[in-house]
């Protein structure tokens, strides 16, 4: 079990990682999986939009994409965030662009956990269940 985080063509660091990453370990274990390896990849809109058209035939930008490659309950995978629009949704949130990264470290991490957010209430239920766990780092 490993988690890294890694930074492509970006200026920005995640500070406090220790925790972010006791964090995320904690989400997988409360969701009753076991934590396996994990890359979290930082980068920007057009990478993101790039890996988007690509993998998923949706042109257009996203904050996080989250490619799954657990096997059984081991939660494993890469999830590439795009700090670019994560700024944006922050100012628009208004909360700082650290607790905002956060929050889309953790969505990515309960989608690999099994949740999904195509229909509305999914999206509200993936949503509530990633709250709890960013309220617990803030």
């Amino acid at each position: 079990m490993k988690i890294n985080i890694f930074y492509d063509t970006i200026k920005y660091r995640l500070r406090g990682t220790k925790k972010v990453k006791e964090l995320i370990i904690k989400v997988i274990m409360n969701e009753k999986k076991v934590p396996g390896d994990l890359n979290f990849v930082f980068t920007n809109d057009n990478f993101l939009r790039k890996i988007n058209r690509e993998f998923l035939n949706h042109d257009y930008y996203t904050d996080v994409i989250a490619f799954d490659t657990s096997e059984g309950d081991t939660v494993s995978g890469e999830i590439y965030i795009s700090v670019d629009t994560i700024r944006i949704n922050a100012k628009k949130y208004r909360v700082s662009l650290r607790e905002e990264i956060i929050r889309v470290m953790i969505h990515g991490t309960l989608h690999l956990c099994g949740y999904d957010d195509k229909e509305e209430e999914e999206k509200r239920s993936m949503f509530e269940r990633g709250e709890i766990y960013v309220k617990e780092i803030f």
